[in-house]
């Protein structure tokens, strides 16, 4: 204890060794979820910090009161596309290059409930704030549900962060029963390189495109990269390669990667009704009984359960969104196989593939807020001017390793 009876609280850095069992505990302790409605739980399968380890660098601090635990915070630095540029090619003709610049990302901010309001939210976002200026970060950003209004309040008015962007987090179940792909759609899956050139050619002037694309892709969590055409342009045995694929595409095509979550934390939603338990089971054993039917089912999600995520959504031509959609059944199926609960993604509010994206209201988040703060001088590969201040693009790419 301090002066007069004041708890002192200390910042340090994690110490797995020590921190393990104390950090799982303040987790528990922090469901997700406003008060009244269905709250998420999530359980990192005993790795508090599985979270941000597969990011270039990544730190994450705990508070402490005496010997207990009563806080704690993740952050990751990585460098990402902030915009474009356009020069004149050998050819005259505009070629557009990514502009990239360090940032940083600020996730898993947790306090105790008993000991909220005494500043440890503070002493925790400016630690890790502190870390990030000294390794030359740029601009900081995190995730926030919309009506979160501690968490807006606190970034906004305590340390000057700024609303952003506000991109949809869309889930969907996963049934008992497995999705039919259009007859006239192939699926193509990638090898990392191939994936790795058409991300790259097609992708990295988005917004928050990582430049270590290539590190994600050839991750162990990444089950793939999957391509939709037109049935009859190709297949996987006929495939002729990402460079040919890019210098003769057809009208319409759309990609994605899967990224396994479950391998990494589980979700459990808590505060349902036993009437609505009943009302899932019932449409469960429908769905096994009735597979013929396909009958939208929910899926076990009051035990923990696993998701697969959705990233480098993308894709060209009128019919792009029709081939979103078959990609998504596609993903569906393969998370039924390995057992997942539900399959997420999360897309700008104005990208037009999202048309394309099944999803159930009642799990999906319409309006994940992202707010942005810059720390420090111009680092980035040119000149964007003050990031900041940009406006929305259409895309946004929405690293797997920080969902």
């Amino acid at each position: 204890m301090g002066e007069e009876g004041v708890a002192v609280v200390v910042v340090r850095e994690f110490d797995p060794n020590k921190d393990r069992l104390g950090v799982e505990y303040v987790e528990r302790r922090c469901e997700v979820g406003p008060s009244g409605k269905l709250s998420i739980f999530t359980d990192l399968l005993g790795d508090p910090i599985c979270r941000v380890r597969n990011s270039p660098a990544f730190l994450m601090l705990v508070a402490l009161i005496g010997d207990e635990i009563v806080g704690m915070v993740r952050g990751c630095i990585k460098t990402v596309t902030c915009g474009k540029k356009h020069i004149r090619s050998s050819s005259d003709q505009p070629k557009t290059l990514p502009i990239y610049t360090k940032v940083a990302y600020i996730l898993g901010l947790r306090v105790s409930p008993s000991h909220r309001r005494k500043g440890i939210a503070i002493k925790l976002v400016r630690g890790v704030e502190e870390w990030f200026r000294e390794n030359g970060v740029e601009y900081s950003y995190i995730a926030t549900e919309n009506d979160n209004q501690a968490s807006v309040k606190l970034f906004i008015d305590k340390f000057g962060y700024s609303k952003f962007r506000s991109p949809s987090i869309l889930v969907n179940p996963v049934f008992a029963h497995r999705l039919r792909i259009p007859d006239e759609v192939t699926i193509v899956q990638l090898s990392p390189s191939d994936s790795e050139k058409l991300y790259r050619r097609r992708f990295s002037t988005i917004e928050f495109f990582p430049r270590d694309i290539d590190s994600v892709l050839t991750n162990k969590l990444n089950l793939g990269t999957f391509l939709a055409v037109p049935r009859g342009t190709y297949d996987s045995e006929s495939w002729p390669g990402s460079d040919r694929f890019l210098s003769d595409s057809p009208e319409s095509w759309a990609a994605v990667s899967v990224w396994n979550c479950k391998d990494m934390w589980t979700l459990e939603v808590r505060g349902a009704s036993r009437v609505k338990r009943t009302f899932a089971k019932t449409t469960r054993l429908l769905d096994r009984a009735l597979p013929f039917l396909r009958l939208p089912s929910v899926p076990e999600v009051f035990r923990p359960f696993g998701l697969h995520f959705l990233y480098g959504l993308g894709g060209e031509g009128p019919r792009a969104a029709k081939m979103v959609k078959a990609l998504c059944s596609y993903a569906h199926n393969l998370a039924k196989e390995r057992g997942c609960g539900v399959v997420a993604t999360e897309v700008a509010s104005r990208d037009p593939l999202r048309l394309g994206v099944p999803h159930w209201k009642m799990l999906s988040c319409a309006e994940d807020l992202w707010c942005i703060k810059r720390l420090g001088e111009d680092y980035s590969d040119g000149s964007v001017g003050d990031w900041t201040k940009s406006s929305p693009a259409m895309s946004i790419f929405v690293d797997p390793r920080e969902f």
